[in-house]
């Protein structure tokens, strides 16, 4: 009897251990399924002129944009900080976690997700132009998930029909007037000693008006595109105070293209939202030159109207004329469509591709039409200091009905002007200035547009109102 029972509690556990191994042979995932949770801390900064994530703490510790890695089932915890104060957050697209923005130094926001698949992913900070930026980092999940659903079943032609931008007719907006007066230019300078010229630059990220319902979100210098004009002669010392306000989302620096060193001062002027430095330089050649941000990514700023110009006359000024201009073309990528009405959203990929959907004449459609147009009068002498602050068309500078009676090609003041002539090309970051006499009253139309896309969108750029005398 004895010998039966034991027979039979043998048999029993014997059981109960085959039932636990068959139970967990069928559930190879089933123990991941609750996994471990998975903690992260990242910073933002600024990491050889670019925008990262940094790593705290851990094996990942003062890594640029470390490589994050969990097993599926795992529970990931990321706790993102702001370490220079510009507005950021992070997203892992492929979970559907994204954190809330961080805005101010020291801020900091803590989100979880599961890890349900394995893979390699990305995240990266989704705010317009920071992933460009640098901020982009990879995440490894390691294993796979459990019944995995089939494919879906896709279409056996690929004839997907492609949609660029389309005409969005939200309600009229209104925006702050970013268009720079052209006539906003200081006097010439003349004959003089070289001096100490102090000039100072604000970052200013504003709302303004693109066109007639139109608002954008600008970038700007002194919160008008372009940014101020600035006068200084050859041997001049230059101080450059630059300013970020500290409600922009974005770093900003200042490249100019009259400093001869490394950089043009983008290196000492990347200002972080709230702060100010200073560089100085000399001026040492003279010419027309353009300045522009240079915070990656460069061309993103300068689309959204981070430019300007300098000139620095030559020793004993310029010959003097009746009135001087300040012109600039500029591009503004859209997603949605010209002639969309209500506020427009910026559109990297558009940008990358190089196409705009607006060119534009100190900074919006129409500015130097209806609202700031360039009046003279019959007989004057006339000096356009014309620049392309780009980032991507070349310009056919052109007056219909006049002809430039003197070209500084390239901008340059020391050489010998063209004469005659009737357009002259400007690159992307390039200048020149031209000089007219007006010998007949009218409207003149100024075309620099570099295409015929860009013309019949911008129509009529700027018109010169001659009254008769």
């Amino acid at each position: 009897m004895k010998n039966t029972f034991k027979l039979f509690s043998l048999l029993m556990v014997i059981s109960v251990l085959i039932s636990a191994c068959a139970s967990a042979s069928a559930n190879p995932a089933e123990k991941n399924s609750t996994g471990k949770i998975i903690e992260y801390a990242l910073t933002t900064g600024m990491t050889d002129g670019k925008m990262s994530f940094i790593g705290v703490g851990g094996g990942i510790d003062g890594v640029v944009n470390p490589t994050l890695s969990a097993n599926v089932g795992d529970t990931v915890k990321v706790t993102l900080s702001s370490g220079e104060g510009v507005e950021h957050d992070i997203t892992f697209p492929d979970f559907n976690a994204t954190s809330e923005h961080v805005v101010g130094k020291g801020s900091n926001t803590t989100f979880e997700f599961k890890v349900d698949k394995g893979g390699s992913f990305s995240y990266y900070c989704i705010i317009a132009g920071h992933r460009e930026a640098g901020m982009e980092g990879k995440f490894e999940a390691a294993g796979s998930a459990a019944n995995n659903a089939a494919p879906i079943a896709m279409p056996m032609n690929n004839n997907v029909a492609s949609s660029g931008p389309v005409v969005v007719k939200n309600p009229p907006a209104t925006g702050a007037d970013i268009v720079r007066d052209p006539t906003e230019i200081p006097a010439p300078i003349g004959d003089r000693e070289p001096q100490t010229v102090r000039i100072s630059l604000e970052a200013v990220e504003i709302e303004g008006q693109l066109a007639d319902g139109t608002t954008y979100n600008y970038w700007t210098f002194n919160g008008k595109v372009p940014g101020p004009f600035f006068r200084v002669r050859v041997g001049d010392t230059v101080e450059v105070h630059m300013k970020n306000l500290v409600n922009s989302t974005m770093a900003h620096s200042v490249d100019f293209h009259a400093v001869t060193g490394p950089g043009g001062g983008a290196v000492f002027s990347n200002t972080m939202p709230g702060e100010e430095t200073v560089f100085t330089f000399k001026a040492l050649i003279p010419g027309l030159f353009v300045y522009h941000c240079a915070t990656p990514m460069v061309a993103e700023h300068i689309s959204n109207g981070m430019y300007g110009m300098i000139l620095v006359e030559p020793e004993g000024g310029l010959p003097p004329v009746d009135r001087e201009f300040y012109v600039m073309q500029g591009e503004i990528y859209t997603t949605e469509a010209f002639g969309s009405t209500g506020h427009l959203t910026e559109n990297t990929q558009a940008l990358l591709n190089e196409n705009p959907e607006y060119f534009v004449l100190n900074g919006a459609v129409g500015g130097l039409t209806a609202q700031k147009p360039l009046k003279a009068k019959v007989g004057e002498t006339v000096r356009i200091f014309f620049g392309v602050g780009g980032p991507n068309f070349t310009s056919s500078f052109h007056v219909i009905g006049e002809m430039f009676d003197r070209v500084y090609d390239q901008a340059s003041l020391t050489s010998a002007p063209l004469t005659n002539v009737q357009t002259t090309m400007v690159p992307p970051g390039g200048a020149t200035m031209v000089e007219f006499k007006l010998e007949v009253p009218g409207r003149y139309i100024l075309v620099a547009a570099p295409r015929c896309a860009g013309l019949f969108r911008l129509l009529i750029h700027l018109t010169q109102n001659v009254p008769k005398v």
